[in-house]
């Protein structure tokens, strides 16, 4: 899939969503389900939220699809955030922060905030996950 990036802005707020990087674990729509619609186009109406609650939802994307920046002020959040890993049971580890990650050819890239790494060995995006864990029926 191709790189792309959408932004969504409310002036004070901008969200990136990165479609390639998504999972498909619906914890944007579960969290504000009057922002994310996958069924509507745009899918995602970021006027139906206040900026700080769309912040704490971006913030709990689990494979860092969705980001944000705030408008007003360069951002600084990347100089201040704790590494944090958590294991999704029987889905992908999760690693908060920001991480250097280099791939086998030597190409390093900058991630921020959250990034999902296959544990169950089907991703078609290795290292990252994609979701395939869930119809492969991984346990772990």
């Amino acid at each position: 899939m191709k790189d792309i990036t959408k932004k969504y802005t409310n002036g004070e707020i901008t969200i990136n969503w990165q479609p390639a990087k998504c999972i498909h674990s619906a914890v944007c729509v579960r969290e504000l389900p009057q922002v994310y619609n996958p069924k509507e186009r745009p899918w995602l109406k970021i006027e139906n939220a206040t900026t700080e609650a769309l912040k704490a939802q971006v913030q709990k994307c689990p494979s860092g699809a969705l980001s944000y920046f705030m408008n007003d002020e360069a951002n600084k959040e990347r100089e201040t955030l704790e590494t944090k890993i958590e294991v999704l049971e029987n889905g992908p580890l999760l690693i908060y922060g920001t991480l250097k990650i280099t791939d086998k050819d030597g190409k390093e890239t900058i991630k921020d905030k959250t990034t999902a790494f296959c544990r169950c060995g089907q991703s078609a995006n290795k290292p990252y996950c994609d979701g395939t864990h869930i119809g492969a029926k991984f346990i772990g």
